[in-house]
């Protein structure tokens, strides 16, 4: 029996062609997927922004008023340890929700950074590496002046050897740097930013100005109750959600235009 048609239905170049479009379409899921993920991670990025506005001011709303001191004297450690003592859970509560507040806000400046192209690129990668710095000194800070107080006013200890201890690490040669890392980076990162996202054209001129007058007020502000809170912590909420908004929009953009240029 002659085979040759046979063979020549395995090498047709219909047959050929197919297997190479399919290997074709196995090629391009590696960057479909790749593109997937990036979409995945900006949207998660988007969706920090209002989660730290809610945390942020959940924290100041939560600490007991009178308790959010740097306590560098003695006279102020005797004045604010009687309040940590008799709302020490409240206080452990709240310093620890805090330090997850901090470490959202360093993962919002890099989100609203991930928004900035072109103009004010390299000024908005500067104020979101100034501002992560700041906030994870910031979470070093608050310790001393939230868990610690707490702790040193529960201890079985006399109110001069707790005021000792809180003085002595807010004196301290790192607590001074990371306060003072703290409290530069709380001014001058919300300015860099804001200049990034005027520059940079991609959220209205407004925007910028509601996220800096927000975020510098809500860093400004004290733990004077919760309605007071909420209150001056506003701006700063709503100038986040909308921020929000604005980056998880730049996704369905960026992917639009990833298909227009592959046609």
């Amino acid at each position: 029996m002659n085979h040759s048609p046979n063979k020549s239905k395995r090498t047709a170049p219909g047959a050929l062609s197919a297997s190479d479009d399919r290997n074709s379409v196995d090629e391009t899921l590696p960057d479909e997927s790749l593109d997937r993920a990036g979409r995945i991670r900006r949207r998660l990025l988007a969706i920090a922004l209002p989660l730290t506005a809610l945390i942020y001011m959940s924290a100041e709303a939560l600490n007991p008023k009178g308790t959010d001191q740097i306590i560098t004297t003695k006279a102020v450690a005797l004045r604010v340890l009687p309040i940590a003592a008799r709302h020490s859970r409240e206080l452990y509560l709240s310093g620890s929700v805090s330090e997850i507040a901090l470490a959202a806000l360093a993962v919002s400046y890099f989100a609203i950074a991930a928004l900035v192209r072109r103009r004010g690129s390299m000024l908005a990668t500067v104020a979101a590496i100034l501002g992560a710095v700041g906030a994870l000194c910031g979470i070093v800070a608050n310790v001393f002046g939230g868990i610690n107080l707490a702790a040193a006013a529960t201890a079985h200890v006399t109110k001069l050897q707790a005021a000792r201890f809180l003085t002595t690490s807010f004196n301290s040669g790192a607590g001074k740097a990371f306060i003072d890392v703290y409290a530069f980076s709380e001014f001058v990162a919300p300015v860099l930013m804001f200049v990034a996202l005027w520059r940079s054209r991609l959220v209205p001129r407004w925007l910028s100005v509601l996220f800096l007058v927000g975020l510098e007020l809500a860093e400004q502000t004290a733990s004077v109750g919760v309605a007071r809170v909420i209150a001056l912590m506003a701006l700063f909420a709503v100038s986040m959600v909308l921020l929000s908004v604005r980056i998880w929009r730049s996704t369905d953009s960026s992917n639009q235009l990833a298909i227009e240029t592959s046609r």
